[in-house]
């Protein structure tokens, strides 16, 4: 009863001898008053690291790579003369050993290289990244041109922390990913990779479900997702995945080290799992191409490559006469290997089909071939061969005897089952390709190309213009996976990786580059030139480290400083709950400075000890945030503008201006000289600073000018879909 003070107060404890408590419990209201402060601080601070967290962060750095062939020839003296990136072919590609024969046009190298070993060499990789802005303007107009800039777009790769990288791709990508493929720490220490291995548990689950909450929404409802892992979080990481993606389709069980890895007083773990997963129960995994084993039993493919003839026999256990009886019946086969199925009638009480017609001279009868002395059944029935006799054939074998094949496409095929054991997918063949590529070793247990190439078919389904992302990407197996898939079944699938590592630069974005040029690597040079057309845009990203480098302590103002020192609780208020906030709201990275000139925007922060001002472009980071299909982009009469369709469906045209050079007035004659760039489709303007642009709609016109600094920031700090 002592400690309900509303029924004895503190001075009758202590005069009637309870000093003792009096005073345990003026200690207690101290201690809470004292806490209560300290927690609306730390609230604060952790509010505070939130904002900065969740916070969209700014696109850094775009630059594309383009290969020559979809280069207009007109650009091709600016890129021979460009002694960086000529050095960059001489590295990547051993340009400087090609020889004039007629494979190239009778043209060798020389530097400058001229403009005939330019046109014979289309899958050299042009990067913008040695270029000029006035170069880069000119690239992408005339790429915008020919067709929609993203539809053209292959790749995408992202330097940044992948949670940032999701985070900033959620309304560009949401609802449009077919698969999503990653490999992520293992959670031991038996590689060293950047991502932190020995994770505490819940740090590990925490990193995973974050990642695959944010990705879940970029995933189509029928898309998949696959995940490799090992025994150690296989079985964590089941249930994690399931409350995402709650329909389990299958656990592959692939050798990946047939060797196996040695570890003390333990079996040698020989193996590691692809975890397959998706969001509806009418999603389905693709078939796998035969492999080389599998095509010795069914060898002929049709002209077109797309069917394969399979064995209709079907004997032994399981695929016995008398389970299904209707199922054995006689098939007539002429001398030139075509069947027909007689005139049938069924026997109720023998359970069995009898012939009514006989068999022509030229023709011989079969039936079903037994294993073991047990009478097998054919795979289909003769009213479904009937209905199309002209997909059917019989085929003799060496040892003479018939058997009946039908024609199956080869995506129609059985899906894959769970067992992966074949050589290809062993890790060390992953190490092989990479080092061939670059010539050492470069990367440590990058993944196989062909485990890659197969979770990614059987995640696909047939879908040829599938978008596949990887967070995880290391080395960019996926992407060259994805490559491989494309030059060699001609389809247009897209990639999306996301890495934060150094080896981005010195890994990643080369090996892209040397697998579109060539196929077959030695000692990291070309063996074949057999490359294909593309375009890859890659982006830098700030980093959580940037955001806070650039944070700035506004001064208050005298009158500011006064008001507090006049009202000392305000003042504990302000102090407790709100200075964070509101005293960095100036910087940079917070969107503090005005966007007079987006062109020349800037965050301080350090790179390698040293402070560094560091541009953003702005324009790039605005598409991402409305989410923009970008279908073109333009210097139009000084202005840059880009055109595309935002996250909404609806039509947009953005503008970025100067506004030192272009303010209200010179923008309203921009606009008046430039209508034609507003068709009739577009629903929104968007023009950074003050404007005046809606006083000059028109009759007819149903467009909106908005300003995209009020806009820019309500996204930048929205917290990504739950």
């Amino acid at each position: 009863m002592y400690l309900n003070t509303d029924v004895m107060n503190l001075e009758d404890l202590a005069s009637s001898g309870s000093g003792e408590v009096y005073r345990a419990i003026a200690r207690a209201r101290a201690i809470r008053y004292i806490g209560g402060k300290i927690i609306d601080f730390l609230a604060q601070l952790e509010d505070f690291q939130k904002q900065l967290w969740v916070k969209k962060k700014f696109v850094l750095e775009t630059n594309w790579c383009v290969t020559l062939d979809r280069i207009p020839v007109e650009m091709y003296p600016d890129i021979a003369n460009n002694e960086a990136q000529c050095q960059e072919w001489a590295n990547l590609y051993a340009a400087s050993e090609i020889n004039g024969d007629l494979a190239n046009g009778n043209t060798s190298w020389t530097f400058p290289p001229n403009i005939d070993f330019l046109k014979s060499n289309p899958f050299l990789i042009v990067d913008t990244k040695y270029f000029g802005k006035d170069f880069k303007d000119s690239l992408l107009e005339s790429l915008s041109e020919t067709s929609s800039l993203d539809e053209q777009m292959n790749g995408l790769l992202v330097h940044g922390e992948n949670f940032q990288a999701l985070n900033l791709l959620s309304s560009r990508y949401y609802n449009r990913v077919k698969s999503i493929y990653i490999d992520p720490p293992y959670n031991t220490d038996a590689s060293a990779i950047l991502y932190k291995n020995g994770y505490k548990n819940s740090s590990w689950m925490s990193l995973i479900y974050d990642r695959m909450s944010l990705a879940s929404h970029l995933l189509y409802d029928s898309g998949i997702v696959c995940i490799a892992i090992d025994d150690t979080e296989v079985s964590v990481l089941r249930p994690l995945t399931a409350s995402i993606f709650p329909i389990e389709l299958g656990i592959v069980s692939v050798c990946s080290n047939p060797r196996s890895r040695k570890t003390k007083g333990r079996f040698a773990p020989a193996h590691e799992y692809a975890l397959f997963y998706a969001k509806t129960e009418d999603t389905f995994p693709g078939a796998l191409p035969k492999s080389d084993k599998q095509m010795q039993n069914y060898p002929e493919i049709d002209d077109s490559g797309r069917f394969i003839w399979m064995n209709m026999v079907r004997s032994g256990t399981g695929d016995r006469r008398e389970d299904r009886p209707k199922l054995f019946f006689p098939i007539y086969i002429n001398n030139e290997g075509r069947i027909r199925i007689p005139e049938l009638k069924w026997n109720e009480i023998e359970r069995e089909w009898i012939a009514l017609e006989g068999i022509d001279t030229n023709e011989i009868e079969i039936y079903p071939l037994k294993k073991m002395g047990t009478e097998g059944r054919w795979h289909r029935g003769h009213n479904k061969i009937n209905e199309n006799l002209n997909e059917y054939r019989a085929h003799k074998t060496s040892t003479g005897e018939y058997i009946v094949q039908f024609k199956a496409r080869m995506d129609e095929d059985s899906p894959p089952n769970t067992w992966w054991g074949e050589g290809k997918y062993d890790s060390s063949n992953g190490s092989k390709k990479l080092n061939a590529m670059f010539g050492s070793k470069i990367f440590d247990f990058p993944k196989s190309v062909d485990l890659i190439q197969d979770c990614i078919l059987s995640s696909v389904n047939g879908n040829e213009g599938a978008t596949v992302l990887d967070y995880f990407a290391g080395s960019g197996t996926t992407g060259h996976a994805i490559i491989n898939i494309n030059r060699g079944k001609n389809t247009m699938m897209k990639y999306i990786l996301i890495e934060i590592g150094e080896h981005f630069n010195t890994v990643l974005l080369p090996r892209m580059k040397k697998v579109v040029y060539s196929s077959d690597w030695k000692d990291g040079k070309p063996v074949t030139k057999d490359g294909i057309s593309h375009l890859i845009k890659y982006i830098r990203l700030e980093s959580y480290e940037d955001t806070m480098d650039s944070l700035e302590i506004t001064k208050r103002t005298e009158a500011q400083n006064k008001l507090l020192e006049n009202n000392p609780e305000l003042a504990e208020d302000y102090h407790l709950r709100y200075s964070l906030g509101i005293e960095t709201t100036q910087s940079a990275s917070l969107l503090g400075k005005d966007f007079t000139d987006p062109f020349a925007y800037k965050l301080s922060v350090f790179r390698d000890g040293i402070r560094h001002e560091v541009n953003v472009d702005l324009p790039e980071t605005f598409n991402y945030l409305i989410g923009l299909i970008v279908e073109s982009r333009k210097k139009i009469d000084g202005l840059l503008t880009y055109k595309g369709t935002d996250a909404g469906g609806k039509r947009c045209l953005i503008i970025w201006r100067n506004i030192n050079e272009i303010d209200h007035a010179a923008l309203d004659a921009w606009f008046a000289r430039n209508r034609d760039v507003v068709d009739n489709a577009i629903d929104t303007i968007y023009v950074n600073g003050d404007h005046t642009l809606n006083a000059m709609k028109q009759v007819g016109d149903t467009w909106t000018a908005k300003t995209i600094e009020p806009v820019f920031k309500e996204l930048m700090f929205q917290e990504s879909r739950e």
